[in-house]
């Protein structure tokens, strides 16, 4: 079974694939379909890692928007004609880095 380490892991791998594809570039998300696709699916799977995450975990880093990033999944999974695109692109230019540098935190204090 894959533990909370692994599932930190898949968060940043995600991020950095998302990163990869976008570079913050709002006008190539918006226009770009396969990119959108690239990264409504990689923000699934950050969902599901973030999910699949222990509660011990997510209640000793409450400050990880643990929720709204399950919110989010549950969206993007089950709502898929209701996705607000200027919310997408606000989480991939906002909110990620900030996601990506508390899992490396986690991860920092895992390793510890």
């Amino acid at each position: 079974m894959r533990g909370d380490r692994e599932r930190l892991l898949d968060i940043v791998e995600a991020i950095e694939r998302i990163e990869k594809h976008t570079n913050s570039d709002v006008v190539q998300v918006a226009e770009d379909e396969l990119v959108q696709i690239w990264v409504l699916y990689h923000l699934q799977a950050i969902g599901e890692a973030v999910r699949s995450l222990s509660a011990s975990l997510k209640n000793e880093y409450p400050e990880a928007p643990w929720s709204e990033i399950i919110g989010m999944r549950n969206i993007l999974v089950h709502h898929y004609f209701e996705i607000d695109a200027d919310i997408v692109q606000s989480a991939v230019t906002n909110d990620l880095p900030i996601l990506k540098t508390i899992v490396q935190t986690i991860l920092s204090d895992i390793d510890r």
